[in-house]
C-alpha cells in the first residue's frame, strides 16, 4: 500500500495530475490458516493464466511459481512447500485448478455482459 501510495504522488507530481492511478484501492487479507496460505498461494500463481496472459504458471515472466519447482530460489517458498509431500504435489494442487480458474472467469465476465 506505501508503494502504491509513493508511486502515486510521484507520478502524479512527475505528469502534473491528480487522483488514482491504479484501479480500486489496495486491499489486504490476515493470512490466518496454512489452509488459507496455500490456496493464496494457488490463486496468486493461477492469476496469470486465469486472466489469459499465459498457459501455464511457469509461463508467466514475472511469478515465483517456477522458483516453488525448482531447488534454487531467491524466494521463501518454505513456507508453503513445507505443507506438501513434495514440489510436485505443490504443482499438481495448482495446476489442478487451471481449467475451473479459468471457466469460472469466463462465467464471471459473461455475466457482466448481459448485466450490461
Amino acid at each position: 500500500s506505501q508503494l502504491s501510495n509513493s508511486y502515486t504522488k510521484y507520478f502524479n507530481t512527475k505528469y502534473q495530475r491528480v487522483g488514482p492511478l491504479f484501479q480500486g484501492t489496495f486491499k489486504s487479507v490476515l493470512v490466518e490458516s496454512d489452509e488459507q496460505l496455500i490456496h493464496l498461494s494457488r490463486y496468486i500463481h493461477l492469476n496469470p493464466v486465469v486472466s489469459g496472459k499465459c498457459k501455464m504458471p511457469e509461463d508467466y515472466l514475472w511469478s515465483s511459481f517456477s522458483e516453488y519447482q525448482d531447488n534454487e530460489s531467491i524466494c521463501s517458498t518454505g513456507q508453503v512447500l513445507n505443507l506438501f509431500p513434495s514440489k510436485e504435489k505443490y504443482t499438481k494442487f495448482t495446476k489442478d485448478q487451471i481449467d475451473y480458474g479459468t471457466t469460472l472467469e469466463m462465467i464471471k465476465h459473461q455475466l457482466i455482459d448481459i448485466g450490461e
